[in-house]
C-alpha cells in the first residue's frame, strides 16, 4: 500500500483535493491537524502534558482546551510555541504511523494520504512514497482565503511569507497539481493522470 503526502501554501485548496482523493479514489485521507486535535481532547495523549504546561487557565469550563487561549498563549512566546511543538508533533506522527500500519494490515483502501502543513519540515517525507505539491496562483489563494476565512490580503501575505517558497516545493515534491482553475475538473484531471502515471491506481 502506497501513501502519498500532499503538501502547499496555505489557501491552495488541499481540502479540496484530499476530499476527491477520498470520495472518489476511496483513499484513507488523515489529516495530521486533525490528528493534533485530536490528541490534545481530554483523555487523550497530549492533553495532560499540555494543561500541566500552559495552566488551568487555557480549559473551558467543559474541561476541554479552549485552542483560541492556548494560541495567545504560544505565540506571544516563540520558546512556549516550541514547547507545545515538542509536545503535539512527536505525538502525532507516532498516531499517523500506527493508523498506516493498521490500514496496511486491513488492505481495504488502495493508497494512504497524509496531509500536513508542515509536511516536508517535519520529515513526513520518509515515511511518504510520494509528495505532491498543490501550486495555486497567490492572487487567487488570496481571493480564496479572503472568502473562506475573511482574512486581509496583509494577513494572507505575512502566512504565506513564513511558508516554504514556491521553488522551495517545487524541488522537494515529485508531482504538482495547479489548483489556480476555477473550473475545479481540470484539477480532478491532473489528480486522475497522477495517480494512473505514478502507480498510486
Amino acid at each position: 500500500m502506497k501513501i502519498l503526502g500532499i503538501t502547499g501554501g496555505v489557501g491552495a485548496g488541499k481540502s479540496t483535493i484530499l476530499a476527491y482523493l477520498s470520495a472518489q479514489h476511496h483513499a484513507r485521507v488523515i489529516q495530521a491537524d486533525e490528528v493534533g486535535k485530536l490528541l490534545q481532547e481530554p483523555g487523550q495523549e497530549c492533553y495532560r502534558k499540555i494543561v500541566e504546561v500552559f495552566g488551568g487557565d487555557i480549559l473551558q469550563e467543559d474541561g476541554c482546551i479552549d485552542r483560541k487561549k492556548l494560541a495567545a498563549a504560544v505565540f506571544a512566546d516563540a520558546s512556549r510555541l516550541e514547547v507545545l511543538n515538542r509536545i503535539v508533533h512527536p505525538a502525532v506522527k507516532a498516531y499517523i504511523a500506527a493508523e498506516l500500519e493498521k490500514e496496511k494490515r486491513k488492505g481495504s483502501v488502495p493508497f494512504c494520504v497524509i496531509e500536513a502543513a508542515l509536511l516536508l519540515e517535519d520529515k513526513y517525507d520518509l515515511i511518504c512514497d510520494e509528495i505532491w505539491y498543490i501550486h495555486t496562483d497567490a492572487a487567487v489563494r488570496m481571493a480564496r482565503l479572503a472568502e473562506s476565512r475573511g482574512y486581509s490580503e496583509e494577513k494572507s501575505r505575512q502566512i504565506m511569507k513564513n511558508q516554504l517558497s514556491e521553488e522551495e516545493y517545487r524541488a522537494k515534491c515529485n508531482f504538482v497539481i495547479d489548483n489556480s482553475s476555477d473550473f475545479v475538473e481540470n484539477t480532478y484531471e491532473q489528480i486522475d493522470k497522477g495517480l494512473v502515471e505514478h502507480g498510486f491506481l
